[in-house]
């Protein structure tokens, strides 16, 4: 046994951000530093295309259209450096969405239990999912491809396909803004910027957090070390699904509605948001904030194309070809690595 549990030390990841190699560019800088280089040559280019591109009112923008998305990509970013990931995310924030509003507006219930009610009916979702993935032992893409039915359903059947309007205040806080100088800030994107330093914390500074990465690395050399992983991942499910419910919350105050149509592709955008972050889609290797900036990088590039009249399916195009470059640059790092 402890010759078994010196070989799973040796295979254990490294603390994130520590180089496997030592080299000068790889670990979590090197992670972060690519995405944030094709950010700001983006950003170069469309301030050449575009006068209005370079302002802060503008960047402001960009900012609470990507919210939404960047919300949702931080709980699939836990997910996906667990080598797992999640098809039903935008499903079920568009669930979460319905359950709170409708039952705040004509079940009677108070606005804040109701809050509770939609991000717990969340994270319903998420203990469904860990259990599915960790004691039937099913692949995380098939549990949340049924889910992602299972959630589109229950919304359109709960909501009656009607959208749910003339929400409390509470709803639609968020959408609130102020100003510094003359550029509006929502309080929704402070939430975002907020969870995000929140969760770059926890998976940097926590033992919660490096045992993510520990799992998504070697799941087996983890559990040699004496951690429970089917209890954690189920846990990482949870909290990632909760997650959806706060993004859920954002959707509305952006909108002003209980939408049953919401959410259906922003599941594929959150996954795109994390894979041009620079996260491993085979797990183990990744930040949160590479996820802030590849959200950042499809909200920079459709704004700067509106901006500069091209057809929207261009956009769609373009960011396809982007999550491909940047699946191809990653498997080219696993190979070198080995």
């Amino acid at each position: 046994m402890a010759t078994q549990i010196e070989s799973a030390a040796q295979m254990a990841p490294p603390t994130p951000g520590e180089d496997k190699k030592g080299g000068l560019f790889s670990g979590e800088r090197f992670a972060t530093l690519g995405p944030l280089l094709a950010l700001l040559l983006v950003c170069a280019f469309f301030t050449t295309q575009s006068d209005r591109f370079l302002s802060g009112q503008n960047f402001s923008l960009i900012f609470q259209q990507v919210m939404v998305i960047g919300t949702l990509a931080i709980g699939q970013t836990l997910i996906i450096l667990t080598a797992g990931i999640d098809l039903a995310c935008g499903a079920i924030m568009a669930f979460g969405g319905i359950v709170m509003t409708k039952l705040a507006v004509t079940g009677g219930v108070p606005p804040f239990l109701a809050l509770l009610i939609g991000i717990a009916a969340c994270g319903a979702f998420g203990l469904l999912h860990g259990v599915l993935v960790t004691r039937v032992n099913l692949p995380p893409f098939i549990v949340t491809l049924g889910t992602l039915n299972i959630a589109f359903a229950l919304t359109h059947i709960y909501s009656k396909d009607e959208t749910i309007s003339d929400l409390p205040s509470l709803f639609t806080a968020l959408g609130n803004s102020f100003k510094i100088g003359s550029t509006s800030i929502t309080y929704g994107s402070l939430l975002c910027l907020g969870l995000f330093i929140l969760a770059w914390f926890v998976l940097s500074q926590t033992t919660w957090g490096r045992r993510i990465f520990a799992i998504g690395d070697n799941p087996e050399a983890t559990r040699l070390m004496g951690i429970n992983v089917k209890r954690h991942l189920v846990m990482i499910y949870l909290v990632a699904t909760v997650i959806y419910g706060i993004a859920a919350l954002l959707l509305i105050s952006r909108t002003g509605v209980g939408d049953p149509n919401a959410g259906q592709t922003e599941n594929l955008e959150a996954i795109t948001a994390v894979v041009l972050g620079g996260t491993s889609l085979f797990g183990g290797r990744g930040t949160v904030i590479g996820t802030l900036i590849g959200a950042l990088i499809v909200g920079v590039l459709r704004n700067g194309l509106v901006l500069m009249g091209v057809a929207s399916i261009y956009q769609v195009l373009i960011t396809g070809i982007l999550v491909i470059l940047a699946v191809t640059v990653d498997q080219i790092a696993r190979g070198r690595a080995k």
